[in-house]
């Protein structure tokens, strides 16, 4: 497939994903709950999970902001649910690493829909859209630990 084909390819996930975002909403019982924004953009992000022996069983999310940074809270929250915490963590390892240009281990996890966001690379100011959700993961988990 040309890089043209793939960047269209891309685009349209992260359109997909920003159109129709999964796991968009607010999770009833009891959660850890972290609210995270983006000032230089605008985007703002409440994130939610619920824990359940050492494990996310449940990850929602509400906000506004744009494509970028909407898609990959849909991304982020599809791809964690029945993770262990520490892999959820190893996870968002990856996808920080990915997103800052470095090598990054994409045997560990399959990455799907989220390797559609490496063209986020090329536009730094956009890095920090992108990196939102991830951020709050990774807040809320370490924050859930203690």
């Amino acid at each position: 497939m040309s890089f043209s084909n793939l960047d269209t390819l891309y685009r349209q996930v992260i359109m997909d994903h920003y159109k129709n975002p999964r796991n968009r909403g607010t999770i009833e019982d009891d959660t850890l709950s972290v609210n995270m924004n983006n000032p230089t953009c605008g985007d703002r992000i409440q994130l939610q999970m619920k824990l359940q022996d050492g494990k996310v069983v449940e990850a929602k999310f509400i906000g506004e902001g744009c494509s970028i940074s909407l898609a990959s809270a849909s991304m982020m929250t599809q791809a964690v649910k029945g993770l262990k915490v520490d892999e959820a963590l190893a996870l968002s390892d990856i996808f920080s690493d990915m997103m800052l240009g470095n090598d990054y281990d994409d045997k560990r996890f399959d990455l799907g829909d989220i390797e559609a966001l490496q063209g986020v690379t090329k536009f730094p100011a956009r890095i920090k859209c992108a990196t939102l959700a991830w951020k709050a993961l990774e807040k809320g988990l370490n924050e859930g630990q203690e």
